[in-house]
This record gives C-alpha cells, sequence and structure tokens, in this order.
C-alpha cells in the first residue's frame, strides 16, 4: 500500500477509526511526521488535537537502549529490568531525565506555545505516527497517555512492519495499521512524498483543531 502524502494517509487512517467517533477521544500526534496525519483524524472524527511530546531516557553509555521515557506533567516510566541490567544509578538516572526533560519542554513550547496540552484524564487517547518502524517511540507515548491518566489507548498508523503488534499490544488497547507489509525497510518507502514536516506544519495543525 502507497500513500500520495501524509494528509492522503491521515484520511485513510481517519476512515477506518470512524467507530470512535463520539467516544471522548483526543487525538495525539507524535511531532513532526505524525502530526499531519493525526490531524487529518482529528478533523474527521470532531475531536481535539495535541501533540503528545515523549523523550526516550537513554542508558549512560549506550544512549540507543532506551531505559525509560519521559512526557509532560512530569511523567517518567521505567522499564525497571533494564535499569537493574545496565546498573543505573539514581543519580545516572536523574542526570540523564534532567537533560531530556530540558529539550522536552522546550519542543513542546515551540509546538504548542502558551496553550495548556489537552487533558487525557478518562479519554480515549488515539496516539498516531506517520509509520512504525521499531515501536520504541509509539510505546512510550502510550505509557505517557496512559500515565496523564488515558483510561483507553489506541495506536494508529497508516504502516507498520508484519508482526510488530504483539510488541505494542500490552501498551494499547487497540492498534490499527492500514498495512503491515513483510518486506519493511523504512517508513518513507510507502509514501510518495515523505518530506521532512517543519515546526510551522506542526504548528498550523495544533492551531486548527485545539
Amino acid at each position: 500500500m502507497r500513500f500520495a502524502n501524509r494528509v492522503d494517509a491521515g484520511r485513510r487512517l481517519a476512515a477506518v477509526l470512524e467507530h470512535l467517533r463520539g467516544a471522548d477521544v483526543v487525538v495525539l500526534g507524535l511531532p513532526r511526521g505524525g502530526v499531519p496525519v493525526a490531524a487529518e483524524i482529528a478533523a474527521a472524527l470532531d475531536a481535539p488535537l495535541d501533540v503528545i511530546v515523549v523523550r526516550k531516557l537513554g542508558t549512560p553509555g549506550h544512549e540507543e537502549l532506551g531505559m525509560g521515557a519521559i512526557g509532560e506533567g512530569d511523567v517518567r516510566v521505567l522499564n525497571d529490568d533494564i535499569v537493574a541490567t545496565v546498573g543505573a544509578s539514581q543519580a545516572q538516572l536523574t542526570a540523564v531525565e534532567t537533560a531530556e526533560r530540558a529539550e522536552l519542554e522546550r519542543r513542546a513550547q515551540r509546538f504548542r506555545g502558551d496553550r495548556p496540552r489537552l487533558d487525557l484524564h478518562g479519554k480515549t487517547a488515539i496516539v498516531v505516527d506517520d509509520g512504525i518502524a521499531t515501536g520504541s517511540t509509539a510505546i512510550a507515548a502510550l505509557q505517557v497517555a496512559r500515565a496523564q491518566g488515558a483510561a483507553r489507548t489506541v495506536l494508529a498508523t497508516p504502516v507498520a512492519p508484519h508482526g510488530i503488534e504483539p510488541r505494542v499490544a500490552p501498551y494499547a488497547d487497540e492498534f490499527v495499521a492500514l498495512d503491515t507489509p513483510r518486506w519493511f525497510s523504512a517508513v518513507g518507502q510507502f509514501y510518495d512524498d515523505f518530506d521532512q514536516t517543519s515546526d510551522s506544519e506542526v504548528i498550523s495543525c495544533l492551531q486548527g483543531r485545539r
């Protein structure tokens, strides 16, 4: 399956999410590329749109190995098994979180400005990205949405690799992907236009659905 661009992908994804209309939904786009997709879903479901800004907590010396993630509202979720395996101290955890939280807050301020993040308590949070490769960022976002009070989480994406559902299932009450091909190299291979989404485009999408 191919998509013309993120708008096309969002409209096609929205069509299979119609069952969530009226379910007290908040649509959350992962910046930057997930936001234009999420904007189409929010418009189709007549639901509010926000970004969900997350930052991975990389293991000291092996930053690609995530020992947890943080989100807005002082949310921190840790993978206790990895923390124990690498022997990360509380001081190391604090140092990594302090650095990543500064970047998280900078990005949230950039995208949202002075507007507060949308309240997720008791709501269905639809976490949207323009495609999923490993699932790490999406899983972090789902964990953060739950920690922020979401009663139900849905992960929605146009494309994800075959076999990823068991990895995301523990974190999402529902997983929706339009295509899960066995041959998967990169998300961009499924788009005719996969130009980088700009900050200004993210901001424009958010201002249109708040």
